[in-house]
């Protein structure tokens, strides 16, 4: 049986495939502009904690279907249910671990940005080790235009990759990069040739790291999450705490209501 039949089998929104040295994990919800919902994260998390395993593996990858989105965030819709604190502490946690999974991957994961990576789906981003982006990408956490804080470790992501002050800049002005933009402030680390596939940028971004063992690609792995703790220390329940208390305030609901309520 093939590898993609093995994929659609295992997995119900994602897309699995692995060429030598190479994980590939796609979000196989275009229509839905990829769109984080709460069983999306669980798939995530399954292939990732799974394949952790795998000693062959050089690298993985990330991306969305399509040519339009890479992740558009949480899905809204579901989301709506998740009203109480302990609901959406467990939500968070979820979407954290979920996340934590690709940050702890034993092996550079690199975010391919297709399209738009917006809220969750900047998080989700941030969470790899790195971004390659088409000229077209865009990145930006939404989550302030709706009146909360990140949810799943984007935002420590974030402070760790460009500085607090920057961050904070991009986290409360709720900014959209475009590609080139997001390039110069270092939140992602190259573009794609706009004048080739994207498969072969990145062929191009990927083969200095497959030019490596594996043992020592994760051994700069370990290091790399061992100057991560000593940047950030313990600091998840923090943020954490902040967006229960933010998501579940009125202002969220609010902000919420007026986003699903043009698309009832």
């Amino acid at each position: 049986m093939s590898d993609s039949a093995n994929s659609a089998r295992a997995f119900q929104h994602l897309v699995v495939s692995e060429r030598p040295g190479v994980l590939s994990v796609t979000i196989d919800r275009e229509a839905k502009r990829n769109a984080l919902s709460l069983a999306v994260l669980q798939e995530i998390r399954r292939v990732f904690e799974t394949r952790a395993r795998d000693g062959s593996l050089k690298a993985a990858t990330v991306t969305g279907s399509g040519e339009k989105s890479f992740a558009a965030g949480g899905d809204l819709r579901e989301l709506d249910a998740v009203r109480s604190v302990e609901d959406t502490r467990n939500m968070s946690e979820l979407g954290r671990s979920a996340l934590d999974a690709i940050r702890s991957f034993p092996v550079p994961v690199v975010a391919i940005l297709n399209g738009t990576a917006l809220g969750g789906g900047a998080e989700l981003a941030m969470a790899c080790d790195f971004r390659l982006a088409t000229p077209r990408a865009s990145i930006g956490f939404l989550q302030g235009a709706l009146n909360v804080t990140p949810a799943w470790g984007g935002g420590l992501d974030l402070i760790e990759r460009i500085g607090s002050a920057p961050a904070l800049r991009l986290l409360a002005t709720a900014q959209v990069l475009k590609a080139p933009e997001a390039l110069e402030l270092g939140v992602v680390d190259a573009l794609a040739d706009a004048s080739r596939p994207l498969s072969e940028s990145v062929g191009s971004f990927l083969g200095p790291i497959l030019a490596r063992e594996p043992h020592v690609l994760r051994a700069m792995k370990e290091l790399r999450l061992a100057a991560r703790r000593n940047v950030l220390g313990d600091l998840a329940e923090l943020e954490t705490r902040h967006f229960v208390d933010s998501w579940t305030h009125d202002a969220h609901w609010e902000a919420a209501d007026g986003v699903l309520g043009g698309k009832k």
